[in-house]
């Protein structure tokens, strides 16, 4: 379907009323907005974060790393992308300005992290966990975690996009998005159909990257699209979310930074395990 009302100009220029949901946050310029500090918590590793999928990836790695005795704990901090992306502080830990965000304090110079599949193999390095040392089996976990970050732009601000959030529904975009997301699914169906976990035989960074993405949507709840992309007709993808999400470390994991939805299903801030006392885990 064409759009009959816009001609597009010849030099593009910037209306802050451009519409749709995140409207109000989306600007062509990088660099902060506001000067304001990034809180630290007595641990080393300190996140600064939501509750989106690309934020769960880190959370649940996380959780991972404490449920299997790796990790003491860390300090998980709600980053609202209604403008604190633009801190300053925020800024000079990813000048990005989008979350995951992740500063590791536990050597003689702080290093700061972003984008999440950074932060993912950097943890498995670190801690020598969910991600091989050397070989086909190491690579093959990469290759899965790149399909991640090549793939999920196209059903998170192509599908989701055009079909959740556009302020208008317009039939071309949708119907494309739609394709590659079918196609998407149909990639990870036909791996599922020949190995338990994404790269094989092991649970691994690459699960944790690609879960909260294509798990969340084939388990209903992304984009209330379940039924408009027939997710049940994928039932290998089906199997291996319902796993995933049976993991008291990926339960826990979707609760950090998140500040929406049911209260016993949030953990805003996170310092200790014991801020999931009387959450649904």
């Amino acid at each position: 379907m064409t759009d009959p009302t816009y001609t597009p100009p010849k030099v593009w220029t910037w209306d802050k009323d451009n519409g749709g949901k995140f409207a109000s946050t989306n600007r062509p310029i990088a660099g902060a907005t506001h000067e304001a500090e990034l809180p630290r918590g007595q641990h080393d590793l300190q996140l600064y974060s939501l509750a989106t999928p690309n934020g769960q990836k880190v959370t649940i790695m996380l959780e991972e790393l404490v449920e299997a005795g790796l990790l003491a704990d860390y300090d998980a901090w709600l980053i609202q992308i209604s403008g604190d992306q633009f801190g300053s502080g925020f800024v000079a830990v990813n000048p990005n300005s989008k979350i995951p965000a992740m500063m590791d304090h536990s050597g003689e110079t702080p290093v700061r992290l972003f984008e999440s599949g950074s932060i993912l193999i950097h943890l498995a390095e670190k801690f020598g966990a969910f991600l091989p040392k050397s070989g086909p089996a190491r690579t093959e976990v990469l290759n899965w975690l790149m399909w991640q970050m090549g793939s999920a732009p196209f059903l998170g601000g192509g599908f989701g996009h055009f079909y959740a959030y556009a302020p208008e529904k317009y039939e071309y975009p949708i119907n494309r998005y739609a394709m590659e997301t079918k196609r998407q699914l149909d990639v990870l169906d036909r791996r599922l159909a020949e190995v338990p976990f994404i790269a094989g035989d092991d649970y691994s960074i690459a699960d944790m990257a690609i879960w909260p993405w294509y798990g969340g949507l084939v388990l209903g709840r992304a984009y209330n699209a379940a039924e408009f992309l027939d997710v049940k007709s994928y039932r290998n993808v089906v199997a291996w979310a319902e796993r995933i999400d049976a993991r008291p470390a990926v339960k826990r994991g979707r609760m950090v930074n998140k500040n929406w939805g049911p209260e016993e299903e949030q953990v805003p801030n996170r310092h200790s395990a014991t801020d999931f006392a009387g959450k649904a885990v």
